[in-house]
């Protein structure tokens, strides 16, 4: 049955909006712990626009479960990671202007980069997994990089509009699974994912984790976060195989 990451990027995001010190983001990771979260997800962005290093470093300390760091392959960043060593790191594209992160990584045109990296991940005991768009090139490529696993963007899934576009955007991402387990790796999902949208998603088979943000922090909200986590864990749960 697959489990839930909570991405608390747009927690740090309405404290940024006013630079002051709440709400704290890890207050947040403690309570969907508390909610039964099977982990934290974080992006670490090169102009910290949300998520800074002291948020990094303190929830390193007091994450139970998984910390997962979602980072681009800029060295310094990379740095970041060896020193900190979070359980996961995910490496995206990150372009300075995008609202959210467009797109998967491009493993094929970086394949070089990356399996420098997987390499230095792993010296550090890190586990490497890759955002990327369920197409066979970039699944394959991050299987020869030496990842441990792959996150299968659900934005296109998620945009889409028609019946016939939902089946064909689910047939892509069942097909990228199936492509990416054939070479051995752990699969993954996220983006754009929501209350309404999640349930197609969740009855896919073998998918391990989702990680999940905006939807949730939004709920939040309305709600608390720890309700709102709580209920996308049981939506998770009714539909996983």
């Amino acid at each position: 049955m697959a489990v839930l990451n909570v991405n608390i990027d747009h927690v740090a995001t309405v404290r940024q909006a006013r630079l002051t010190d709440e709400p704290d983001p890890v207050w947040a990771a403690a309570q969907c712990e508390l909610a039964g979260a099977n982990g934290i997800t974080i992006h670490l962005r090169q102009d910290r626009r949300h998520i800074n290093d002291r948020d990094l470093r303190l929830l390193k300390e007091t994450v139970a479960c998984k910390l997962n760091l979602e980072m681009c392959m800029a060295e310094p960043i990379v740095k970041i990671a060896e020193q900190t060593r979070p359980e996961q790191v995910t490496l995206v594209p990150e372009k300075r202007a995008e609202l959210t992160t467009e797109g998967g990584l491009d493993c094929v045109k970086y394949k070089r980069r990356l399996a420098t990296v997987v390499k230095r991940m792993h010296k550090r005991g890190i586990l490497v997994s890759t955002f990327i768009a369920p197409e066979k090139e970039q699944i394959a490529a991050s299987a020869q990089t030496g990842c441990d696993a792959i996150e299968l963007h659900t934005g296109m899934y998620a945009n889409a509009k028609s019946e016939r576009a939902i089946r064909r955007r689910l047939a892509e991402l069942r097909a990228g699974k199936d492509f990416a387990m054939e070479n051995k790796l752990i699969v993954h999902a996220g983006h754009g994912l929501t209350y309404r949208n999640i349930a197609a998603v969740a009855s896919i088979e073998d998918l391990c984790e989702f990680n999940i943000g905006h939807s949730i922090v939004a709920r939040a909200v309305l709600v608390g976060i720890r309700q709102a986590t709580a209920q996308m864990i049981e939506l998770i749960e009714k539909f996983s195989p």
